[in-house]
């Protein structure tokens, strides 16, 4: 498995940095937003070290796959019945300031857009 020990994200699985834990497997690790933009905001991000949306490939996809299965799961264990986001962010001016792939899902008010 590939890390990148100067990413903030590696360190979080790694557990240098400390995370409100939401759901692990050996593929992915899901952890409470530290400044949540909804009642209910969560994280899912691969173990891998993958860059962003921009550096998925065929190689490294199914992680990917793998990753909106759990956001399914977790969304269903947390009766989010009225419906969530699920955002991901490709570089600076998306507004991506970990590069490190990760989906931001949020649920628990009604949602805007765009952003919000």
């Amino acid at each position: 498995m590939i890390v990148e020990m100067d990413c903030l994200f590696c360190k979080i699985i790694a557990g240098e940095i400390p995370s409100k834990k939401v759901y692990e497997d050996e593929l992915v690790y899901a952890f409470e937003d530290i400044d949540p933009q909804a009642p209910v905001h969560f994280l899912v991000i691969p173990k891998q070290h993958i860059a962003g949306a921009g550096a998925v490939t065929a190689e490294n996809s199914a992680v990917v796959a793998h990753i909106f299965e759990v956001i399914a799961r977790i969304a269903q264990e947390k009766n989010l019945t009225g419906g969530y986001r699920v955002i991901t962010n490709q570089g600076q001016d998306a507004g991506q300031t970990v590069n490190h792939l990760h989906f931001h899902v949020m649920a628990g008010r009604p949602m805007t857009w765009p952003a919000g």
